[in-house]
């Protein structure tokens, strides 16, 4: 698909006063004051699953298998398009007949990360979302992500990690859902899900078979 189909597409505004802006984001501690939405973002509950971009293949049938589970119970499945854990969490909630939510660090006009046109696309043909804070047709400094791990956490009833480093925007993110009063769960067995069961999350072992 050429640039030209991403400036066909439909982009809405929706303020905090506006009966559409979700109301798990809006009870957060700084929600955001505008939301630009592709798609749609009704869903009755959701999920975060998140984690690192240099997943292994332990992390990737964690994620199919949680996010296949979540799908079947109903759950919309809340990401951010980031490559790696994020990309499965989206592509097995689309697979699997659900409804999933990117959250960008960037306008909603803009893919990033570029390799991730086509699941951007796969997102708003399935019935799903992009959303961003920021307007259209804006880029922002990396220091904005940790604004918008926020915005993953704040849509979300949970947070799942299903594979992460100490240092990674995954943990940043559980932080984040902690202070909101979320529930985090990791999956043991990487050094950022190990840390984060150690200061609380709850445990999620699948006891996968290799």
């Amino acid at each position: 698909m050429s640039i030209d189909i991403i400036k066909l597409l439909t982009i809405n505004l929706i303020s905090r006063l506006d009966s559409a802006y979700p109301q798990s984001l809006k009870n957060i501690f700084d929600p955001p004051e505008t939301l630009y939405v592709i798609g749609d973002i009704k869903f009755s509950k959701a999920v975060s699953v998140v984690g690192t971009r240099q997943l292994s293949k332990r992390g990737q049938e964690n994620t199919e298998i949680i996010c296949k589970e979540l799908v079947n119970r109903g759950f919309t499945i809340i990401s951010g398009l980031a490559l790696g854990i994020d990309a499965v969490a989206h592509w097995t909630a689309i697979k699997n007949g659900g409804k999933t939510v990117a959250v960008l660090g960037a306008g909603v006009d803009i893919i990033y990360p570029p390799q991730n046109r086509e699941l951007y696309f796969k997102i708003i043909e399935s019935g799903g979302a992009i959303i961003s804070e920021i307007p259209p047709g804006k880029l922002s400094p990396h220091s904005y992500f940790p604004a918008r791990n926020r915005i993953i956490s704040g849509l979300s009833e949970a947070i799942i990690v299903t594979e992460a480093q100490i240092k990674s925007g995954a943990l940043i993110t559980a932080r984040l859902a902690i202070d909101q009063g979320r529930d985090v769960y990791a999956v043991p067995g990487s050094p950022g899900c190990d840390y984060l069961i150690e200061n609380g999350a709850q445990a999620i072992d699948l006891s996968l078979e290799s």
